[in-house]
């Protein structure tokens, strides 16, 4: 797919993807989904999961399940693209409207921006721990000069757009990969599994929070940018390989990632503690000096990985809101907000893991929705899409479609009322159905099983298909 033409700054934004230029195999969607989810950030989420109160096992099971059905809904969802040739959120019109997208187009944006900053955020506190640790300094200049470097590499590859991010996204897999199993190599002395098999289990409600927050973490924020790589494959590439190669490639890191986290986690409560505050850089506690460099740049590498793709799907995101700029610039202009963000998190953002749970589960909730919406959408449909409507507000497409809009909507807002972060100040007024419904309330055993998330995927799923009638018109029109 990345040819071997010469590296040359994208112009293509909400475009439909020309003939001449749709090649490839399904096959190669490998790297790029393999290339952002290889990050040693699903080390951390290792602790993460066993915050929830679950046994060891529980946790692999919650991760196993939470993992690969999230990614499936990706891969599903990813076969527009090849059937469209063109981004997630432009496909997103068929649903919803013309000008009725901008509203999902609006939330997929903030999703995208937030994973970008964070993952930029992360890559620069694990670079001044590495730099701490080895007596170089670590302190605020450091922290500054690793902004700038991880920054400048994120907004380069977006700027530049798809073949560039195909091949940086390549080499990643491939160093990443290796100097990842090193890692694992050389910290597996530090499993306990005397400790690891003493971990309590935990109760129903925990395990569904624990698998919530799996889904959210991984699959979920990746499903409004599914198609955007895809959709330069041809039109008779095969959907299953689309969505078999979407799945495997990006599940396949995060899997054993997690597996060899929960066991680290599970051994040190001193470690789960310190991930809390610092994701990346406690990681570096259990290694010898001579390896943190190699770490610095796996972590830094995969942290990038996956904000790459964030700032070029942000970018379409941003287009579709209904900015119009080329795509390069509206790129850059979320380079700009990354920037901004990463200057909080780093200089004045305080703890991470309560304030990144709460920004998961709560954007989750309205991309849930989306997503059950558009999957059911893609599913219904048995041929192409018409795609000059697309930007026809008079087309068969329509220009807002009261219907799906209302349902992403109440979808959300019944959400919101099942879900609750404690560690997030600002998210305190969540939770709201949870004594209506009989859940308990905001302290109650369902308090932190955030069933909004499933319940929004599932509505905006189920009401989509009961309304068939929408889709056939469309494709009979």
């Amino acid at each position: 797919m990345t040819g071997t033409r010469r590296l040359e700054v994208e112009t293509n934004g909400l475009d439909v993807i020309d003939d001449a230029e749709r090649r490839g195999t399904p096959r190669q969607l490998f790297w790029p989904w393999f290339g952002a989810n290889v990050s040693v950030l699903g080390l951390s989420y290792g602790s993460f999961t066993l915050g929830f109160g679950i046994s060891f096992g529980q946790a692999l099971v919650a991760g196993v399940v939470g993992i690969l059905f999230s990614f499936l809904l990706c891969g599903f969802i990813a076969i527009a693209g090849k059937r469209g040739s063109a981004p997630t959120m432009l496909l997103s019109r068929a649903a919803f409207g013309v000008r009725g997208n901008r509203l999902p187009s609006a939330i997929s944006w903030l999703l995208t921006v937030g994973w970008e900053t964070v993952l930029t955020a992360l890559a620069t506190l694990a670079t001044a721990t590495v730099f701490e640790r080895l007596g170089w300094g670590g302190g605020t200049p450091t922290k500054a000069i690793a902004l700038v470097v991880v920054a400048a590499l994120t907004v380069a590859a977006g700027v530049l757009g798809f073949d560039a991010i195909m091949k940086l996204q390549t080499w990643i897999t491939w160093i990443t990969g290796v100097l990842t199993v090193v890692y694992v190599v050389l910290v597996a002395g530090d499993v306990h599994w005397d400790a690891v098999r003493a971990l309590p289990s935990g109760s129903a409600q925990q395990w569904v929070g624990a698998l919530v927050f799996l889904m959210t973490g991984f699959g979920l924020g990746w499903v409004n940018a599914a198609a955007d790589y895809s959709r330069y494959l041809p039109r008779s590439s095969s959907s299953r390989g689309v969505v078999g190669w979407t799945t495997f490639g990006a599940s396949v890191a995060p899997l054993v990632l997690l597996v060899f986290g929960l066991l680290l986690a599970g051994s040190s409560p001193d470690l789960n503690k310190a991930i809390a505050a610092d994701p990346i850089g406690a990681l570096t506690t259990l290694l010898p000096l001579w390896f943190l460099v190699p770490f610095a740049i796996v972590a830094v590498l995969g942290l990038v990985g996956g904000a790459v793709l964030d700032i070029y799907s942000s970018g379409l995101a941003l287009l579709s809101a209904g900015l119009r700029v080329p795509r390069p610039v509206a790129a850059l202009v979320d380079g700009v907000i990354m920037v901004l963000g990463t200057v909080y998190i780093v200089f004045f953002g305080g703890e991470f893991l309560g304030q990144f749970q709460g920004f998961l589960v709560t954007l989750g909730v309205p991309v849930a929705a989306w997503c059950g919406v558009m999957l059911a959408d893609v599913l219904l449909r048995r041929r192409d899409y018409a795609e000059q409507e697309l930007f026809d507000p008079a087309g068969r497409y329509g220009d807002v479609r009261a219907g799906p809009i209302a349902l992403v909507l109440v979808a959300t807002a019944l959400g919101w009322g099942l879900v609750t972060n404690a560690s997030a100040d600002w998210l305190k007024w969540q939770g709201y159905l949870l004594e209506p419904f009989g859940l308990g309330g905001r302290d109650g055993s369902w308090a932190f099983a955030n069933l909004g998330v499933l319940l929004a995927l599932v509505l905006g799923f189920a009401v989509t298909l009961l309304t068939r009638r929408r889709v056939r018109a469309q494709e009979t029109a």
